[in-house]
């Protein structure tokens, strides 16, 4: 099995992303999506995830709509991260982690799927600051395929984006940092229907 992982800037993209994979073929539980609760506006203010749990079905339908993974979204914490929008495996390896390992969470899940350690923590920093997080699971066979859906929605470039947050004085991702606030205008980005 290959794993393929992609942050996009907007939700709209990563969830052109997400339905280009189940349309080609990649089944939902295969596929897992992490964003910044700030991508709905439903949650956007949710500070206690088990308040948004308990209003459960709701993030599918705000966030998502239709069927497949996207309508399965629901309210999670992750150190560092605070409440996420999540659906998929690896939002569950990630919770399992936190649950069962002293080093695991987000970049454990991530490191353990395939990912370097370095692009791991500039997808979680990345998270964090407001994109969504696009991973699927495919066999081998279907890597460049796999890889090829996922571009079309134009993910960031982990070292590119790694090399700016630097710039700025990050290090790594942190997860006893307070979770990340977007500003208006990042909010705005982030919400972007794909138009692509």
């Amino acid at each position: 099995m290959s794993t393929h992982t992609r942050v996009y800037d907007s939700y709209g993209a990563a969830r052109k992303g997400v339905a280009d994979l189940e349309a080609a073929g990649v089944g939902s539980s295969d596929v897992s999506l992490m964003a910044n609760r700030h991508v709905s506006a439903d949650y956007a203010d949710v500070d206690d995830v088990a308040t948004g749990a308990g209003t459960g079905a709701g993030v599918g339908a705000a966030v998502g709509g239709g069927a497949g993974l996207l309508a399965g979204l629901g309210l999670l914490a992750i150190p560092g991260l605070g409440p996420i929008v999540a659906a998929g495996w690896l939002a569950s390896t990630a919770v399992g982690a936190l649950a069962g390992a002293a080093t695991g969470g987000l970049i454990g899940a991530l490191t353990d799927a395939g990912v370097s350690e370095e692009h791991a923590n500039v997808y979680a920093e990345s998270v964090r600051r407001g994109g969504t997080m696009v991973t699927a699971r495919v066999p081998d066979a279907e890597d460049a395929r796999t890889a090829a859906i996922m571009d079309r929605a134009i993910p960031i470039d982990p070292v590119k984006r790694g090399d700016e947050y630097r710039s700025a004085g990050w290090t790594r991702f942190d997860p006893e940092a307070e979770p990340y606030r977007p500003s208006d205008a990042e909010i705005e980005v982030i919400r972007r229907p794909y138009l692509g």
